[in-house]
Formats: structure tokens, C-alpha cells, sequence
């Protein structure tokens, strides 16, 4: 079954490591391991990172946990890494095995057995992009085709949620008016707007001035695990009312109820919060979004040569071949489509 995955971070690890993604081993996603699981393409994110050592800052709390608010990224610290990690991907996409995907006839060329692998550009937090926009325009040029407005910190553009749990995602305040004219703009230009690390009322800010499919690259189920970093059910109904898409997140701190970073989290925890959108609003709003190569994985899932796995643990769960294939690619590539016009 070919798969459209909805987020990695393999560029990232890659431009951390120094490594090319055509080796085997450089990562959760390279050449080898997209074969052997049959992802057809996935969306690889262009994430600049923040200081070393704010993943260290968990705290605990109240029977969970929290890390403490991340500060800002100046764009002066921003763009540089952006643009390096962006030509790890041009590299990449340089292979023959891969094309950089444009547009849905590129994505078709992807889904078609023994196609290219498919590097949608997506940049992660919009830090690298000045008030004025004319760096969107420049990566879009250059093949920009999705765009989370936050990660996890604020911006000039809204408010990243930042990690909780338990926790609601209503965490801050909303898009500012950059951001709307950021939302307003990807849209003119058929960017996709991802929904995944903006907090709530930034979501709902989003919902009334998109036009095109609403966007949860990455996140689960607020019900089944109360991480600020769900979606609840209101927000998903608003969703799939819009024609759009939750792609079910693999990091296991984000799949348990208990919220733990376990490893040992069963490939069943996938498909109940599939499961869950699936009955909630229906199989057509519902894909995958791994974050492979930025999280912890389920340890029978450790890269996406082990996805057919997951697939064998959808089907034996009760969905049909032809819902297998929609939460597996057929919805990503719907909904990227409309998104691009």
C-alpha cells in the first residue's frame, strides 16, 4: 500500500548529521527505507531550531509535565538555518529516485508503483519569513507548498502551543495581523497552511479566513490523549467540515493516555486515534503524519520501512481496502490538491 506521510523531520537530521538521505541508515526516511515501506512521498519539514537544550527542560507537575515556554527564534538566526536545511532538500530532490512535488500530477507520478519519492517543501514555523511576505514569494519560487504559520514558540505571526499534558490546546493568544495577511497570502498562492503547534484560538482565527481544506499535519486526538498538542473534537468537526484532514502523529507521548515517552506503545495506539476521526467525521478526513525523525517512535514503527506494518494493523482493525487506501495516501492527495488548486 502506498503511503502519503504528512510530516518529517528528515531534512533536519540530516543537515544536523551531515549525512545524505540516499544512504542507507541516515535516518527514520532515506532512499532505502522509503522503498521497503512504500512511501510514495511525504511532506519534509524545513525546521530551524531552537537553542540546544530546551528539550531537557521537562518539568513535572500535577501527575504530568510541561517544558517551559521556548523563547522566540530572531530572524536573523532563522534564516540562515532555513535556507541550509532547505538545500539539503534540493539535494536530495536532485537524486532521480525523488522529485520535488509541485503539484498533483507530481504526486500521481509519486503514487505510481516503482515512482520517485515524493519531497513536498514545508517549512515549519515561519520565523525565516519577514513581516513584508517577500520571502514567501522566494520559496515558493523555489517550491515552497506547505507552511505551519508556528512550531511550539511564539513568532510575528501567532502563538505556538507549547508542550503540555495534561493540557487543553487554548494556550494564547492568536494569529496578529501578520499572520492573517501570512494565512491570506498562502492561500492566493496555493500554499497549504498547517494547523499542527498552533494553539487554538490561532486555529479558529485560521478556520474563518481559510477557504481551503483545514490542515493538522501531525497532531491525534485531544480525547484520546489530552496533549496541548491535540486536536479536540470541536476542532476536527471544523475540519472535516471544511474537506479537510487529521494526519495521526507516531509519537508515542502524544498517542498515550498516560502521556509517558514509552517506546513500548503498542502500533494499536496509531490505529485507535485513527480509529477515533474515523468514526468522529468520517475516513475521508483522516491520514498519517509520523513525524519520523523528530520524535519518539512506537518500537515496532522506528522508520518508514516498517509502515506496512502499521497498514496490516489498520486492516486487521476492520477498515477496507478502499479506506485503507484513503487514510494511507488518498486523502493527502485530495486535500494538497484542492490546497494547490
Amino acid at each position: 500500500m502506498r503511503v502519503i506521510d504528512g510530516h518529517n523531520d528528515a531534512l533536519l537530521r540530516a543537515w544536523e548529521q551531515d549525512r545524505t538521505l540516499t544512504e542507507a541508515g541516515a535516518g527514520a526516511i532515506d532512499l532505502p527505507a522509503a522503498a521497503a515501506g512504500e512511501l510514495a512521498a511525504g511532506l519534509f519539514a524545513v525546521f530551524a531550531p531552537s537553542p540546544d537544550g530546551w528539550q531537557d527542560a521537562v518539568v513535572e507537575r500535577d501527575g504530568g509535565w510541561e517544558t517551559p515556554a521556548i523563547a522566540e527564534l530572531p530572524w536573523s538566526e532563522a534564516a540562515p538555518a532555513a535556507a541550509a536545511i532547505a538545500a539539503r532538500g534540493f539535494a536530495f530532490a536532485r537524486d532521480a529516485r525523488v522529485r520535488l512535488v509541485e503539484d498533483a500530477g507530481d504526486l500521481d507520478d509519486c503514487l505510481a508503483p516503482g515512482g520517485p519519492l515524493g519531497l513536498v517543501l514545508h517549512v515549519e514555523g515561519a520565523e525565516a519569513i519577514g513581516p513584508d511576505l517577500a520571502e514567501l514569494e522566494l520559496w515558493y519560487a523555489a517550491g515552497l507548498r506547505s507552511l505551519g504559520p508556528v512550531w511550539s514558540r511564539p513568532n510575528r505571526f501567532a502563538e505556538g502551543v507549547p508542550f503540555k499534558f495534561p493540557s487543553s490546546p487554548d494556550t494564547g493568544g492568536g494569529l496578529t495581523d501578520a499572520g492573517r495577511a501570512l494565512v491570506r497570502r498562502c492561500g492566493e498562492l496555493g500554499v497549504a497552511v498547517d494547523l499542527s503547534h498552533l494553539n487554538e484560538r490561532g486555529f479558529w482565527d485560521v478556520a474563518r479566513l481559510e477557504h481551503a481544506p483545514l490542515i493538522a499535519s501531525h497532531s491525534c486526538a485531544h480525547a484520546l490523549a489530552p496533549s496541548s498538542r491535540n486536536v479536540t473534537d470541536e476542532q476536527i468537526r471544523a475540519i472535516a467540515a471544511s474537506g479537510g484532514l487529521v494526519g495521526i502523529n507516531f509519537h508515542v507521548a502524544m498517542l498515550r493516555r498516560d502521556g509517558r515517552t514509552d517506546a513500548d506503545t503498542p502500533l494499536q495506539a496509531i490505529v485507535e486515534h485513527v480509529r477515533h476521526v474515523a468514526d468522529l467525521v468520517g475516513v475521508d478526513h483522516v491520514a498519517l503524519g509520523s513525524d519520523f525523525d523528530g520524535a519518539t517512535m512506537p518500537r515496532e514503527l522506528p522508520t518508514a520501512r516498517e509502515l506496512p506494518l502499521l497498514v496490516d494493523a489498520l486492516r486487521r482493525d476492520g477498515f477496507g481496502e478502499d479506506e485503507l487506501a484513503r487514510i494511507a495516501h488518498g486523502n493527502w492527495r485530495r486535500v494538497l490538491a484542492a490546497c494547490w488548486r
